[in-house]
């Protein structure tokens, strides 16, 4: 047990680890018992038969997930982008000595964090065109989501920038740097070094948002095998493919977090 789990709970005793024990292998038989009563379901509804599955070997249905996984991808890439330099921006306002500037920035948090990311997806594709405002699919679907994950980003550096030593700040100061300046050539890059593990980790939530990309529209991945299971009447076995894509690539993200996290602490 390493030192950090010492500091959480105490080493549980033989009797605690025989529980734990039993306690585990029966949680394994009854996933055992209910993965095979699904699949037993499946192969019932002939789901499991070879025309449902054998499509997915061929070239030009993998094209199409691929393409779907791109725009995913693309999403997730600009909206990172675009939500981490707003919240780094967003985070050091709300720490600077202006109330005005401090109470704005609150403000913003406070209230997008609050809206649900398919209510502004809704405001941006029926409210804004009413008002004679009309955005390409793609922004459609890419400013909410930005608005939505900004806030979100602001408090993970507000974090960061708040656990550095306040003498780092002082000192850059003393040497006749400006608030901003010492934020930018000292006190952030030291945060932003402990946070990177962190902000892999939110491109986790931004992959995920983009798969309401189907509320306007937008082609990217599961709107893609959406398409697919409804065109070849395949949905059980699309939406599970699909499902796969998704764990794959965020187990790619997850695990560059932890790989972040090991060299830092190492």
């Amino acid at each position: 047990m390493s030192d950090e789990s010492r500091l959480l709970f105490d080493a549980p005793g033989p009797r605690a680890r025989r529980r734990v024990r039993i306690a585990t292998g029966l949680s394994l038989v009854a996933m055992a018992g209910l993965l095979a009563l699904v699949l037993r379901q499946f192969a019932d509804h002939g789901q499991l038969a070879a025309d449902q599955w054998s499509m997915y070997g061929k070239w030009p249905i993998i094209r199409f997930l691929l393409d779907g996984i791109g725009k995913t991808l693309l999403v997730t890439a600009v909206g990172a982008a675009i939500a981490f330099p707003l919240g780094a921006l967003l985070a050091l306002v709300r720490l600077s000595r202006s109330r005005v500037a401090r109470a704005l920035a609150r403000g913003y948090v406070e209230l997008f964090r609050a809206v649900p990311l398919l209510l502004l997806l809704y405001v941006f594709l029926f409210a804004l065109p009413r008002a004679g405002l009309t955005f390409p699919i793609f922004w459609q679907l890419l400013i909410p989501i930005a608005l939505s994950n900004v806030p979100v980003v602001a408090e993970v550096f507000r974090a960061g920038v708040l656990a550095q030593p306040r003498g780092q700040a002082e000192a850059a100061q003393s040497l006749g740097m400006t608030y901003w300046q010492a934020m930018r050539w000292v006190v952030l890059p030291q945060a932003v070094r402990k946070l990177l593990p962190a902000l892999v980790s939110q491109l986790v939530r931004l992959l995920k948002d983009s798969s309401l990309g189907y509320v306007v529209s937008y082609l990217e991945l599961l709107h893609q095998t959406q398409v697919l299971g409804e065109y070849y009447h395949t949905v059980l076995s699309s939406y599970l493919v699909g499902a796969a894509c998704y764990v794959l690539i965020n187990a790619i993200l997850s695990w560059l977090a932890g790989r972040l996290e090991r060299r830092q602490r190492g």
